[in-house]
Formats: C-alpha cells, structure tokens, sequence
C-alpha cells in the first residue's frame, strides 16, 4: 500500500488481488465515486463512527468500498470524512483489493457540504472527465450494497443524466402536518424510497451543487440538488438488502458488536461561589439560606455537575457547549430545564440511566433534612426512580473555601447503560 499525505487530502493505492466484473452495457462509461462518511454517527452511540465498526473481518466503510471496486472499475474514489479524521478513516479501510487510488478529503457540517467538497477534489484530479463522465455518490454506511445496483445506476445515468435505485415503501404513507395530523393520503404506489449510491454526469452536478451552496437552501440529498438546477431523476430498482446502518440494531446478527450491552460511566464537577442576595439550589430545589450560587444561570451546583456526568458517560461534550456562560439567553436560566434538555438529547440515543451518586460538599445549611426532596427532584427531570439517585453531603471541617462558606462543590458519577 502506498499512502501520501498533504493537508488537505489522503491518497492510497489499492493493491491488485482482483478485477472487477463489468457489465458490457456500462464498460466503457467513465465513472467516479464518491463515498460520504463525514457524519458524527450520534444515532449509533458508543463512541465509535458507524462506517469503522467492524463487519465481516473488516469495517464497514472497507467492506462498502471493496464492494464498489469488485463491482467496477472507478477512474476515481474519494470519500469525505470528518475534519481531521483522515489517519483514522485510512486505519478502518486497510488493505483493499484493487487499482483505483483512494482519496480522503475533509467533509464539512452538512452532507451536502461534504459532496460539494468531494466533487471539487474530483474536478481536481479529473480535469480530462468529458460530458459523459460519471459520478456516483455513496453513504458509506451502506456497505450490503450489489453489483447489480451499481452497475444499474452507472447504465441509466448514462442513459439519462440522472439515477437512484428505490423501492417502493411496504407501509402505506402520509404527510401529516407536522403536529402528529394527517394532512395527505398518499398513493403507495406512487412513492419511492430512495437508496445510494445515486448516479449523475459530472459536470452538471458539480455546476448544481456550486448553485445549491448559495441559495440559503439545504438539501437532503444530491437528487434534490440536480432537481432544482437540472432535471428529472429516473429510477432503478432497488434492493431491501441494501440498507443503511443508523442504530446498532442495523448491523446484521452474529457480528462483532450485535448482542452486547454497552456501559459507560461519567464523572461531573462544577463548583460556584457563594454570595448574598441569590438563591440556594441544589437539585431544582430551593434551599433557605441568606446566600445562593453566583452563576450566569440560576447557578445549580448539582444539577450542572450531574449534566456534566450524563454528557461525558453519552460521548456528548459538556453543559458549556450546550448553554456557554457567554450567550445572553442563558442568564438566570433553570438548571432543571438545561438537564432536561440534555438528558432528552442522551436518551434520543437509545441510554438508560443505571444510577446517579453525587456528593455535596457544603458548610451551611445543613443539607440531610432537603435530601429526599432534593432525590425526588431530581428523578422526576430524568423520568427514573429515585432508587437511582443518591446525593450525600460532607462539610469542609472548617477548612478551606468550603469550610468558611464561601463555596459550594459537587461531584456527580453516573453508569449509562444500552
């Protein structure tokens, strides 16, 4: 294997251990593709990117890959990961058998963004692709895609302009108004559900795309962008086989990560000073006391420790990236309605709380009488019992900061569990 590197790109050759079955309708068609595995993969939780979960003695994104070149012969391969990711995309894809180069390049926030990156590389390394030239764009996380469908795709943009494979949706659909009210009865047979890779000629979805990224529009996916600024979109058949992996429930039974429970642990701290004329809260409960929390929000020692705990276990940042001192709309914000929000957001991604153990430490008032109040609370903004919650204080003995009044500390663990 022989890998360059710049800073903006990551190139290796694939070594030659096969060819690639063709098709003689579509074996002398130039074709490109691009691979999109920029995401974060937040819906798969864990901590690790979909696209380098391991599959069949590989990854993900090297099985999706090898596929691809067993299927065709690409003049061209890139695919755009996260910023920065590129030793660790170049790790997950490993030997590939092969003879078309394989480019990384920097995605962007967007899907759309990442393509557009993608497609700019391409007209780099491509200057000679004709009118006729190809381009397939490609989830990485569909790595069960065929032959056939890509071989079907490469044949009728050739044809057309444009192609996606679909398939017709099993359960009968309606749009609703966004507010849970149908608004629409579709006609099922009318309806596609829309796979990757989706094919195009090059040149006018590379012009599309430097459209699409001015007109304040997003847009989910590439045939959008070729339907705004350039045309209809023909379809191929599909394959049910050929699904996306979003939820670790995807990837098929027996595999490396199916059947496992995964546990994660967090630690959270916060510490704030004390100070006359504010509020004493501890766990969404107001605590008499002739001083409170100097924070930019209602100053929730424990509850901001406690969101720390849940977002570090989650892989999910920290409160300040979420609510930063620096945003106006936080100041004297509910600390209970912050963990709320992020705990919502955790629990998208399919954790359960085990348990939650915190510690106070707090000169004055004494804290034991607010103790089941405060456990109470803080189950009923988690939506768990408050077997699960346990919070304990301890004194400074007279010592330090704590021990003269003048703060109030919290350390906060927590066990994840899916």
């Amino acid at each position: 294997m022989i890998l360059t590197t710049d800073s903006t790109q990551m190139t290796t050759k694939t070594t030659n251990k096969s060819s690639a079955p063709q098709l003689s309708t579509s074996a002398v068609i130039p074709a490109a593709l691009i691979i999109v595995a920029a995401g974060a993969s937040t819906r798969m939780g864990g901590g690790i990117k979909k696209e380098y979960l391991p599959l069949d003695g590989g990854t993900v994104l090297s099985k999706n890959v090898q596929t691809c070149i067993l299927s065709y012969h690409f003049t061209h391969i890139i695919i755009a990961v996260p910023a920065g990711g590129q030793q660790d995309a170049q790790k997950a894809l490993g030997t590939i058998s092969g003879t078309t180069a394989i480019t990384f390049v920097d995605g962007g926030s967007t899907r759309q963004q990442s393509v557009c990156n993608a497609l700019d590389k391409l007209q780099e390394l491509w200057p000679q692709a004709g009118s006729d030239a190809v381009v397939l764009i490609h989830d990485g996380a569909r790595p069960f895609v065929t032959p056939r469908i890509i071989q079907d795709v490469i044949a009728k943009t050739a044809e057309t302009g444009a192609a996606v494979p679909a398939l017709q949706p099993t359960d009968t659909q309606k749009e609703t108004d966004g507010n849970g009210i149908i608004i629409r009865h579709l006609q099922r047979d009318r309806l596609a559900a829309v796979q990757t890779p989706q094919g195009f000629t090059f040149l006018p979805l590379l012009k599309a795309h430097h459209k699409a990224a001015g007109d304040g529009r997003t847009y989910t996916d590439d045939t959008e962008i070729w339907g705004a600024y350039t045309g209809p979109v023909a379809i191929v058949p599909g394959d049910s086989c050929n699904k996306k992996i979003t939820y670790p429930e995807d990837m098929p039974a027996g595999n490396d990560t199916q059947g496992e429970t995964m546990t994660r642990i967090g630690l959270g701290y916060d510490l704030h000073r004390l100070t006359p004329g504010r509020r004493l809260m501890l766990g969404g409960v107001h605590i008499p006391f002739d001083k409170g929390e100097d924070g930019h929000s209602d100053g929730d020692v424990l509850l901001h420790a406690i969101t720390d705990a849940l977002l570090g276990a989650a892989g999910m940042g920290d409160i300040g990236a979420f609510f930063p001192p620096s945003d106006p709309q936080w100041k004297d914000a509910d600390s209970a309605v912050l963990l709320k929000t992020v705990w919502d957001r955790i629990t998208e991604n399919r954790w359960q709380l085990g348990n939650l153990d915190c510690v106070i430490a707090l000169e004055q008032p004494k804290f034991l009488p607010w103790r089941d109040q405060v456990r109470e609370s803080i189950a009923d903004i988690l939506g768990v019992s408050p077997e699960q919650i346990f919070v304990k204080a301890k004194t400074g003995e007279k010592l330090g900061k704590i021990g003269r009044g003048e703060a109030v500390e919290v350390w906060a663990t927590c066990l994840l569990e899916k």
